[in-house]
């Protein structure tokens, strides 16, 4: 009697992808479905001659979860530079020259308005339709039919002088200032209410006067009352006024922040791969130190400043009511603003030295934690120890300092607010002795003086955090001063498809601050569907040549082709589209196994995100999981071993089903079963594709025809896999290679 098994789908998959799936990921270069407002955006970045592929555009833009809404097109263009402007009109609105609008109906399907296909008069409009990709001729009502009058306006940004074209910009123009000058409206009512309550600040003094100098001597009970009306409605408003003064400014400091973080972040994603010098951990706090601008443009900072100004009004009503006595906060305030200043250099220095400090402390922390694991296996926790007490002691040592300046400062200001207050009821005795004032003008003088002097005091702690402020601004600054990738000069045409083969004529290169060059006038040519494998010592510069296939680095000589076009000529997304990659170092994200492979394709669907897992092997660990897909890894893959880190990278580098594909020591952490296995299941689906193999594994070889040995930057021999390794067999490059 024989048993037949049930097999599921997961089980004919795993026991032949290939026949379930002839081929990796879907056909390359087959349009997704076009989503309407992606698709207006890429018509009107294309109008204003800054076109994107599909690939650029996902590379740039945060792409929604979903459908594409309203909201998430204006986050798009402005997040690209763009500014947007939304109308309701009676009548079909007329763009202005080359400033094509975006029109939304009623149900959310935006289309593009181009302008007027001729004259005004003849009431025919172009219009690019989102659901065809076409452009046609519409008359007037039947605009407005699709659109209802909803319209929203874009307006390119602004050219810049070629001298500040190189700094980066943001959303609103100079990735600093841009935003917080976008706030203008808000800091001028902020200003207008400044103004008010510094009027208001005055009633207290008023109110004591009058009751000392009339209301008491006349016992004037109900003038009393009268005024207590009068001032509680004066506080009432002032505490009104303060606290809408505060939202203001936290409001603008926040849209500020929100827009300076996400120019920030953007700036170091698109770093060019070749101003990334240094450590890690120092780059990072660079980064965090705009916490401390931030921290600074607080509102309780703003409106100390906003009230500095007003001191003058408060020392011209102390003249009003007590005349020679307000020359004592005349030569307190100077006295204050002095110290402050002759204590500005040493803070200035200090500040620097901190801030270089922090990011050395900073360093030595994210190398500890991202090399725990070595350092205790090597017993070096004691030198780690000794780096991070060194950089701690001297920061404490000069924080110490800081605070002890910043204290001499506080307590000097402190100091002159006292005595100026005695020294005001002091010259007040001798003006009521001769009959000038009375003793509510005394008290009331006391009070003004101290709300003359008082933000002054506060100087001195402002310019302290002035100085930490403007030292992170300056280290920010150099960041985003980095050139990038995409930069203000560097406009391509999209190139959603390249083809498979790649040309080195002549290229050289070499690492910033080196001068011996990894690539030293290398040249060769890899036809479209040939597999290759490059093999040599280390350092021979096998792993710079994939990165500069990936677009991570460019020639300093020679040029680079890939699909008869040069890189130079090519978005670095769309590049990386058409090569997908398998690096030698596995990077994996915090999330889920699904987000990890699929960030190798544009939006795949579960069932590629299921089949590039099956070729990978990593179907195999996964599908034993309770959440299967959903399993969540942590930090750099935190959980898996290190070849089921690799399973999902070779997933990630299959997905996108690119004709090219760039494989780095792809299972340097897999077994000898494991790797077998891989082979097989990839040998059929990879053919067709340009293979780039980067391997030490003589085991690996079987999935290529070609073999090119790499020494000292220079190929020293290329041809048939056989021939070369036959010849190479009793060289060292082959037996490194080995």
């Amino acid at each position: 009697m024989t048993t037949t098994s049930l097999m599921t789908p997961d089980d004919v998959l795993r026991d032949n992808p290939v026949a379930a799936f002839p081929a990796v990921g879907p056909a390359f270069g087959t349009p997704l479905p076009p989503d309407p407002y992606e698709a207006c955006l890429r018509f009107l970045l294309e109008a204003h001659g800054r076109p994107l592929s599909a690939a650029a555009l996902h590379a740039l833009v945060p792409q929604p979860r979903g459908a594409w809404r309203q909201a998430d097109f204006i986050d798009a263009i402005e997040s690209l530079g763009f500014a947007t402007r939304s109308a309701e009109v009676a009548g079909v609105p007329v763009p202005p020259i080359g400033q094509p609008a975006l029109l939304i109906d009623s149900a959310d399907e935006p289309n593009v308005l181009i302008g007027p296909a001729g004259s005004l008069e003849a009431d025919r409009w172009e219009v690019y339709l989102s659901s065809t990709g076409k452009t046609v001729e519409l008359t007037g009502a039947e605009v407005l039919a699709r659109s209802g009058g909803n319209v929203l306006h874009v307006v390119p940004p602004e050219r810049v002088p070629a001298g500040a074209a190189a700094c980066a910009r943001g959303r609103h123009g100079h990735w600093f200032w841009g935003p917080n000058l976008l706030a203008r409206p808000l800091l001028a009512r902020a200003v207008i209410a400044s103004v008010v309550t510094s009027v208001f600040a005055l009633a207290s003094s008023v109110f004591t006067m009058i009751v000392y100098d009339r209301v008491i001597p006349n016992n004037a009970i109900d003038t009393l009352w009268a005024m207590l009306f009068g001032v509680t409605i004066v506080f009432a408003s002032d505490f009104a006024i303060r606290t809408v003064r505060g939202y203001f400014l936290d409001v603008a400091g926040s849209r500020a922040d929100v827009a300076i973080a996400d120019a920030i972040f953007d700036q170091v994603l698109d770093l060019d791969m070749r101003t990334q010098r240094g450590s890690t951990g120092a780059l990072a706090s660079v980064l965090r130190e705009y916490e401390s601008i931030r921290d600074f443009a607080t509102s309780a900072t703003m409106s100390t400043l906003i009230d500095i100004p007003f001191a003058l009004v408060f020392i011209l009503v102390l003249y009003w009511i007590g005349g020679p006595m307000a020359w004592v906060p005349v030569i307190a305030i100077p006295l204050i603003v002095a110290a402050g200043l002759l204590l500005q250099p040493r803070l200035k220095q200090q500040s620097q030295v901190s801030q270089d400090d922090s990011q050395t402390k900073q360093a030595v922390l994210v190398e500890t934690l991202a090399g725990l694991e070595t350092i205790k296996a090597l017993g070096a926790g004691a030198v780690m120890r000794m780096r991070w007490q060194t950089v701690v002691t001297h920061q404490a040592r000069l924080g110490m300092q800081s605070r002890l300046l910043g204290l001499l400062a506080g307590n000097w200001a402190n100091l002159v607010m006292m005595v100026s207050q005695v020294a005001v009821v002091t010259v007040g005795v001798y003006l009521a002795a001769k009959g000038q004032v009375g003793s509510g003008a005394i008290v009331a003088a006391s009070i003004l003086c101290g709300r003359a002097v008082q933000p002054l005091a506060q100087l001195s702690q402002l310019l302290i955090r002035l100085n930490q402020s403007m030292a992170s601004y300056r280290s920010l600054a150099r960041v985003m001063a980095m050139p990038r990738e995409h930069g203000p000069d560097h406009l391509t045409m999209a190139h959603d498809k390249l083809g498979g083969s790649i040309e080195l004529r002549e290229v050289s290169f070499t690492y910033p601050g080196s001068d011996d060059p990894v690539l030293d006038k290398v040249s060769l040519r890899i036809a479209a569907g040939e597999r290759v494998a490059i093999i040599g010592r280390v350092g021979s510069g096998k792993s710079t040549l994939v990165k500069m296939l990936l677009g991570l680095h460019r020639p300093d000589e020679g040029q680079l082709l890939v699909g008869g076009v040069d890189v130079r000529q090519i978005d670095p997304a769309d590049l990386r589209r058409n090569v997908g990659s398998v690096l030698q170092d596995v990077w994996l994200m915090t999330g889920t196994v699904r987000q990890n492979i699929a960030l190798g394709g544009l939006r795949p669907s579960d069932d590629e995100v299921r089949h590039a897992a099956v070729l990978a092997g990593a179907d195999e660990f996964i599908a034993r999981h309770p959440k299967g897909y959903q399993m969540r890894i942590g930090e750099q893959g935190e959980g898996l071993s290190g070849g089921q880190r690799q399973a999902v990278a070779v997933a990630r580098g299959l997905i996108g089903g690119a004709p090219i594909l760039v494989l780095d020591e792809p299972t340097s952490a897999m077994d000898p079963a494991a790797e077998r296995a891989l082979l097989d299941r990839l040998r059929a689906p990879l053919k067709g594709k340009t293979v780039v193999l980067v391997t030490h594994k003589p085991s690996m070889l079987d999935l290529v025809d070609t073999v090119i040995v790499l020494d000292g930057g220079r190929i020293v021999a290329h041809g048939p896999k056989d021939r070369v390794m036959r010849s190479q067999s009793t060289t060292p490059v082959h037996k490194e290679a080995a």
